[in-house]
């Protein structure tokens, strides 16, 4: 069960780590903020698996780890760079219809600028025009759910566990296959929203609205040339290990020079996320070695087996802890079922991987820990003095709302694989 000579002391690491991330900044927010005990956490969990890995002849899954952490960190730092040199600014008219227009386009948005873009990039617009309203305490956990989470299941630049797949080999362009169960979460939670709004809006009174009709000034956009750089993420992103990484960085630095000042102002632009970022992943990536080569070898051993199992699996840990961590064990667990199957994606079967993909993507919405840009959305939102419900009623919102979508995935996924 310990596969390629890794002791069990050394699998210890990943989950120890993966769960000090979800636990500190709920148990003790002021202190896990400071970046030393950062570092210092993440030093403690890798250290001695990296001690081990250099003289127990493992440096193969070390390189391949160091190099898979900074394509992943210079990627997500790329997107995040850009994205947070454009601001859009404006009120319009606070209907359910341009409620529900805001929401589609940050769907359509997270899969190419990242999740964590198109938060940024529209909650506060949509804050904004909704501001005179009495009834919106509905908007933001929607707003989680869809712009988020769900919309970033497109590409690998969408959402964090796409990017470390895209990064472990699986195709640019295979998340794209992905669109039918795209389609279904962000059809189903829009068409929630749409008769929630209709019913909220209903109930607002005409004073309310009134002030809403007067506080109207036209969209506008700031830092246009970040368009351009976002653009050119994607092709940056397609070319060969190294070249890849040095363009991505340099279409970082440009787009941070470049940028003007009141724009980062507004936005509230810093590096400290990514700097968060980079630091608790480059332990992850370099405790992974003896995870993906256990879990791969010990995979036919474990109850989980089919793809609809998987999805849940993936999608229920996502919740609780950060999901691109999740994302890499259920990989390494599904390749070691791919012995059988002729036709595979990065050694793992295609329904399989979609499972994993989705369960990741889309279950991340379940808690506000689930996935990095609901606790910045939600930070923002209580800033702005909108009431967010609490953890448990949250999670009970988004769990119930995603539900039925979740149930025709998982029917689906059985029927395919039969």
């Amino acid at each position: 069960m310990h596969g390629a000579d890794f002791p069990v002391w050394t699998l210890l690491s990943f989950p120890a780590l993966v769960l000090a991330i979800a636990v500190f900044p709920i148990v003790i927010p002021h202190i896990w903020e400071k970046r030393a005990v950062q570092i210092a956490v993440v030093a403690l969990c890798t250290l001695p698996v990296v001690l081990y890995e250099l003289t127990g002849g493992h440096t193969a899954q070390l390189v391949e780890g160091a190099k898979g952490y900074l394509a992943f960190v210079i990627t997500l730092g790329a997107l995040f760079t850009t994205a947070g040199g454009i601001q859009l600014k404006g009120d319009i008219e606070a209907t359910p219809r341009n409620n529900v227009l805001f929401l589609l386009c940050g769907a359509l948005f997270a899969s190419f600028i990242g999740t964590t873009g198109a938060s940024m990039l529209l909650i506060r617009p949509l804050l904004k025009t909704n501001q005179q309203r009495d009834h919106r305490a509905h908007l933001v956990p929607f707003f989680i759910l869809i712009v988020a989470n769900a919309g970033g299941l497109l590409l690998p630049l969408g959402d964090p566990p796409l990017l470390v797949g895209y990064i472990m080999g699986v195709p640019f362009f295979w998340t794209l296959h992905l669109f039918p169960i795209w389609l279904l979460y962000v059809a189903s939670l829009l068409s929630a929203f749409y008769v929630a709004d209709e019913r909220s809006y209903a109930r607002e009174t005409r004073t309310a609205l009134a002030e809403d009709r007067r506080a109207l000034e036209p969209l506008s956009l700031r830092g246009r040339r970040n368009l351009l750089f976002l653009v050119a993420i994607v092709p940056a992103a397609l070319l060969p290990e190294g070249i890849r990484e040095v363009s991505l960085l340099g279409i970082a630095v440009l787009s941070f020079v470049t940028t003007s000042k009141s724009v980062h102002s507004a936005n509230a632009f810093g590096f400290g996320p990514i700097i968060e970022v980079a630091i608790i992943f480059c332990g992850l990536f370099l405790c992974l070695g003896p995870i993906e080569v256990t879990l791969s070898k010990a995979a036919p051993h474990f109850p989980v087996q089919a793809a609809w199992q998987l999805f849940w699996g993936s999608g229920l840990l996502s919740s609780v802890l950060d999901n691109a961590p999740t994302y890499t064990a259920f990989a390494a667990l599904a390749r070691g079922l791919a012995h059988h199957s002729t036709e595979l994606v990065a050694g793992i079967d295609p329904l399989k991987l979609a499972a994993i993909s989705a369960g990741s993507v889309v279950m991340g919405a379940t808690t506000y820990i689930g996935n990095g840009p609901n606790l910045m959305v939600k930070a923002v939102a209580e800033r702005e003095r909108y009431r967010m419900p609490s953890f448990g009623r949250y999670f009970v919102f988004a769990f119930s709302t995603m539900l039925p979508a979740h149930l025709i995935v998982s029917a689906a996924l059985w029927w395919f694989e039969r």
